[in-house]
């Protein structure tokens, strides 16, 4: 099972099970903070994986990251300030990576300990 916001490349990998859900990267299992739409990418999964009965299945979600696709004009692509020249500034608004884990809530950092199975990225 795949929850994925990169199209291309989930079908390349050909995944046996795919959820796309057409949101910026990062966003595979719906938007911060926002339950329901959370939710609803979870359920979908959950019902693929019941109700799929042939290889590769996909499920493509209609739920939209906002009015129009505008957003997708800049993702990923840095912002440059001034006028082409070599030796501008550009500016980058992407998400800083940080190299330990992030949650939602301190209640889901409680949850994360070194005794579970499926928190690998943990370190004693």
């Amino acid at each position: 099972m795949s929850l994925s916001s990169a199209w291309t490349i989930s079908r390349s990998v050909n995944p046996p099970r795919l959820v796309y859900l057409d949101f910026p990267l990062g966003h595979t299992a719906g938007r911060a903070n926002d339950v329901q739409s959370q939710r609803a990418v979870v359920m979908a999964a959950l019902r693929l994986l019941e109700e799929a009965r042939q290889p590769s299945s996909t499920v493509t979600l209609s739920e939209r990251w906002s009015g129009d696709d505008a957003w997708k004009d800049t993702v990923m692509r840095p912002k440059v300030n001034g006028n082409g020249a070599r030796g501008e500034v550009f500016d980058d608004d992407r998400v800083e990576r940080l190299a330990t884990p992030q949650y939602q809530s301190s209640a889901d950092a409680d949850l994360a300990t070194a005794d579970c199975r499926t928190c690998v990225w943990l370190e004693e």
